[in-house]
């Protein structure tokens, strides 16, 4: 590492930062000075204090958790964005402060006048009626302003649909709603914008990110590149190896692809291309790594705790489902890694420049303790705004163990006000995510949708796989993760459903598939910022990404028709051989794709190893045997061919 200045890793995190500000809406805030600077942070320290005492003492009633958490967020929302994307971030418009106090005032009229409206049981007045559309609108502005127009014209589709849906042909035609039933099923019960996504991100989701925040004050961000320096630093290829490992370990706090990318790949980008590997190559290593953090486990993305609402199963249940999959899919991206630089004969740095491992987790290794007891928590059954509670207190308490990881009574109000700008995202994401579950609710559109792709697949499974994947994908370009997660599950995965497929395997599928969609282009955020940083071509950076992460777009088949990959109605044995069985078909599919196992490749033993990968990755004892016959010719070519060169 001493070959690389500092200043090129200041530089790649300065260029990351541009980047991220263009791509990702929610980065692109206001930094204003002053009065408002003060207003600002005055009110998300309330915020984040609201959610810590409310987990410490007990939530409020549903509507009213979910009002006040709303009404924080809006308010935040409309100070820190502009309305107009020229507008300066360096003042505040007074168009945005109005807006900033409608917003707040919207749902706060549910908290002010809850008894009356509870009393009215769903009976609507006039001044309700304008209360929610104003609310409606004022959701979508926000949503436009912190994660963007794909996820608002989303919503917009689904009001039309609600309104006019009487009028479409065929199977996707309902009975419809007019706009004041709408506007009362929407915000006024828990069916809508108050339902379960909301809900959750008013419990649990606020208190992980928050705990995130906690977390990167520590410099755990710092700590994961060095232990993953010390582990992989030194192998074939080391820097990528790196930005695997430490976007796997950095995924399981973070909540979006796009700032893993930005965070982990400022560092691991330059030293890649320091190595020899071309910046297309090391842009789309750190944006299919840092994809992958939303697949692993316990966080994956805030998406475990909405997925356990949505398909009733305990939270740790589906943690401990996610595991073999996550692993499979960041062994994937390892062993293409490992090819290309078997390839390019790229050897790792030297032992002299890493960190030593005992040296860092002496000093800072105490920092994974809250991330530990966390993990045990849940395990034990503990709920998990409980255990982020704990995991958050004691996240101060560890970083005060020593001098260089202590923080200040500043840096705990910095955490604080991190963690609520952080979570507006997620809040506004939710927020309109319960415009779509709502109109769904109303109107049967899951069921509907379903229906059609199991009729255009006539009843095949495989092809009703490929048409929800594509949907999927879709449905998740340029969408954060807990959106994504809502949109996906709400409209592709009864499909799934309906063709005998289990409720977890069917959610698991279209959530990968949703998450994938951040580095398959064409939208393919996450590339984009890892082309931006390696300055490479977004578009070849997308398609290296995507080849990246062909083990994403295995092995949810896999767990669709083998569950026991999702450890549901499994026994150990059962495991044990899918597992080998994987890995085995992915290192053959990982040296096909690269063009490279022993050495290199032809075209005839690139289809070789690639369909003998892909058949052992197939569930059954008859494809995994053709697929092992077809390994093994495929290896002994490749060991004769090495003999020969080296002769």
């Amino acid at each position: 590492m001493k070959e690389i200045r500092d200043n090129d890793f200041e530089q790649a995190a300065v260029v990351s930062q541009e980047i991220v500000k263009k791509v990702d809406k929610e980065s692109d805030y206001r930094t204003v000075t002053g009065f408002f600077a003060k207003i600002i942070a005055a009110i998300a320290i309330t915020f984040s204090v609201f959610q810590i005492y409310t987990a410490a003492f007990g939530t409020l009633d549903a509507m009213l958790q979910r009002s006040i958490h709303l009404a924080f967020a809006l308010c935040l929302i409309f100070l820190l964005y502009p309305a107009r994307a020229n507008w300066p971030r360096d003042r505040i418009h007074p168009v945005d402060v109005i807006f900033a106090i409608l917003g707040a005032a919207a749902p706060l009229y549910i908290v002010v006048f809850y008894q009356d409206l509870v009393l009215r049981a769903g009976l609507v007045t006039t001044t309700d009626y304008i209360m929610g559309i104003i609310a409606i609108i004022l959701i979508l502005d926000a949503v436009r302003r912190v994660v963007g127009l794909p996820m608002v014209c989303v919503a917009i589709a689904f009001i039309a649909y609600a309104l006019f849906g009487r009028q479409l042909p065929g199977p996707l035609a309902h009975r419809g709603a007019d706009l004041p039933t709408l506007v009362q099923h929407l915000f006024y019960t828990t069916e809508g914008i108050f339902g379960i996504p909301l809900g959750v991100s008013s419990t649990f989701i606020f208190l992980f990110i928050l705990f995130g925040a906690f977390l990167d004050k520590t410099g755990l961000g710092q700590l994961f590149i060095d232990l993953s320096n010390a582990v992989a630093g030194w192998a074939a290829g080391g820097p990528a190896k790196v930005a695997v490992i430490a976007s796997a370990l950095q995924g399981t706090v973070s909540g979006s692809s796009v700032a893993n990318t930005a965070g982990t790949g400022s560092f691991t980008i330059p030293m890649m291309k320091k190595l020899g590997y071309k910046p297309e190559f090391a842009g789309a290593v750190e944006a299919t790594a840092s994809t992958g953090g939303q697949l692993m486990p316990p966080i994956m993305g805030a998406a475990a705790f909405l997925m356990a609402e949505f398909i009733g199963q305990p939270y740790f249940r589906i943690v401990t489902a996610a595991i073999i999959p996550a692993l499979l899919y960041y062994f994937g991206v390892w062993t293409q890694v490992h090819f290309e630089a078997k390839r390019l004969g790229l050897k790792g740095m030297s032992r002299e420049e890493l960190p030593n491992i005992g040296l860092v987790l002496r000093e800072r290794g105490h920092l994974l303790v809250p991330l530990v007891v966390l993990i045990y928590l849940l395990a034990k059954g503990y709920t998990p705004m409980r255990a982020a509670l704990v995991a958050i207190i004691l996240t101060v308490g560890c970083a005060m163990l020593r001098k260089n990881t202590r923080i200040s009574l500043n840096d705990i109000i910095e955490g604080l006000e991190k963690g609520a700008r952080g979570a507006l995202g997620v809040v506004a994401a939710t927020a309109c995510a319960g415009i779509i579950v709502g109109v769904v609710t109303l109107t049967g559109l899951g069921l509907r949708l379903g229906s059609v792709l199991v009729d255009l697949a006539n009843g095949n499974l495989f092809l009703t796989l490929v048409f929800t994947m594509v949907t999927s994908i879709i449905l998740g370009m340029g969408v954060p993760t807990t959106a994504n997660y809502v949109i996906t599950s709400t409209i592709a995965a009864p499909a799934l459903i309906m063709m005998n497929v289990p409720v977890l395997a069917a959610h698991m599928f279209v959530f990968y598939f949703g998450i994938i969609a951040d580095v398959t282009p064409p939208v393919a955020l996450a590339a984009f910022v890892g082309a931006g940083i390696a300055k490479a071509n977004p578009l070849k950076t997308g398609i290296q990404a995507t080849k990246l992460a062909i083990a994403a777009f295995l092995v949810p088949y896999i767990f669709v028709y083998n569950p026991a990959l999702l450890l549901i109605d499994v026994h150990v044995l059962d495991i044990i051989l899918i597992a080998i069985t994987s890995i085995v078909g992915i290192i053959g599919v990982g040296a096909g794709a690269e063009g490279f196992f022993l050495t290199d490749l032809s075209v005839f033993e690139k289809i070789i190893f690639f369909v003998g990968g892909l058949l052992m990755v197939i569930p059954g004892m008859q494809t995994d045997i053709i697929g092992f016959v077809l390994l093994a010719i495929g290896y002994i070519m490749q060991k004769r061919k090495k003999a020969l060169l080296n002769a």
